[in-house]
């Protein structure tokens, strides 16, 4: 293999150039480990990278480079409904802890691969749960959920989010630290708050005004989060509670604020998926006045079990009872007669006989 330092002719299996010392290959941005330029998957966990590595060529000025076309699609059929509005987002900022005692210790060659796949696992988290990425600030990055794909669960999103890619960064820092002897992790720092949404381009770049101090204090906590954690405000906190563990964090002060701002330590999910499952967990009161809708939803199933289709709508307005009588109505059903299958974009479930 061709060294693209000093042009050496190497040994096939070779990793560095017994010339000049350069590494030979790439770091996979799952494992950590080299892999030779242009190979389809990583020889140490077999992750498959989409292109040959010589092709993955990222412009983080440009968006559309780095967003999956799943993501960038409906970014673009759903901007008409979104410019203009104010939205309830949460902010994810992220940068590397120790960034300047790593680059001050390796070669600018070498930062910048470990970089490269520091950006890729950002970039793969954030949008696995439909969150973008708003802005690189060069050692770390700038995320929003609930904007522009609204999504009312934008906080437990961020909060996934920042849990694999701290477990992931844990693994890659691992193999860095192998390599090259230096310790690296990271910090995420968490808000939620209301944003107006201007323009989204066809590049799509989007144009934003946060209301109050949104960014900022997502910024904040990010700034005073310890190394390999992930720190929230207590208005991501008040969203995403019922769904995560946390750990009470020290208060801080904030610029603008009047008084210092509790903070809270995102430790792990919870088993609880849905807002259903969160009042279960805390305990319901027991149904009541839902006999007649009971009654009718029973009807309609003995229908279905003779073999007759059937369809049912709940409507009602939110807070009314509708996901409660479900899960009272899936609770007296007899189990391994049906088989349930839930998917939400606006709530919607299904249960169907076995």
């Amino acid at each position: 293999m061709k060294c693209s330092k000093c042009q050496f002719e190497n040994p096939e299996k070779a990793k560095y150039c017994v010339q000049c010392g350069k590494i030979l290959g790439f770091h996979c941005y799952k494992c950590g480990a080299v892999t030779p330029g242009g190979a389809k998957f990583c020889m140490e966990c077999g992750h498959r990278f989409k292109e040959p590595y010589k092709k993955q060529i990222l412009d983080y000025t440009r968006p559309k480079s780095y967003t999956p076309k799943f993501l960038a699609d409906k970014i673009l059929t759903t901007r008409s409904s979104i410019e203009g509005e104010r939205k309830l987002v949460t902010v994810l900022f992220a940068d590397v802890a120790n960034y300047t005692y790593v680059a001050d210790k390796l070669d600018p060659e070498e930062v910048h691969q470990i970089m490269d796949g520091i950006f890729r696992i950002l970039l793969d988290e954030i949008h696995r749960f439909e969150g973008t990425v708003n802005q690189f600030t060069g050692d770390g990055i700038m995320a929003l959920f609930g904007a522009p794909v609204a999504h009312e669960d934008h906080a437990q999103r961020a909060c996934h989010a920042a849990l694999s890619i701290q477990k992931s960064i844990r693994y890659y820092g691992s193999r860095i630290k192998d390599r090259w002897k230096v310790d690296f992790s990271m910090r995420i720092g968490l808000n939620s708050g209301l944003v107006v949404v201007g323009s989204i381009g066809d590049d799509l770049r989007m144009d934003y005004t946060a209301i109050g101090d949104t960014t900022n204090l997502a910024a904040r906590m990010e700034g005073v989060a310890e190394p390999g954690t992930i720190l929230v405000s207590k208005d991501t906190y008040r969203l995403a509670k019922d769904f995560f563990a946390f750990q009470p964090h020290k208060t801080v002060e904030v610029k603008g604020k009047s008084e210092p701002q509790k903070t809270f330590q995102l430790i792990r999910a919870r088993r609880v998926r849905t807002r259903i499952g969160a009042m279960q967990a805390r305990g319901l009161t027991p149904l009541a006045g839902r006999k007649n809708s009971m009654a009718a939803l029973q009807e309609v199933y003995a229908n279905v079990k003779t073999g007759a289709g059937q369809v049912v709508g709940l409507v009602g307005e939110p807070g009314v009872g509708k996901s409660r009588l479900l899960l009272e109505f899936r609770n007296c059903l007899s189990l391994g007669d049906f088989t349930y299958l839930e998917g939400r974009c606006r709530g919607t479930c299904g249960i169907f006989p076995s």
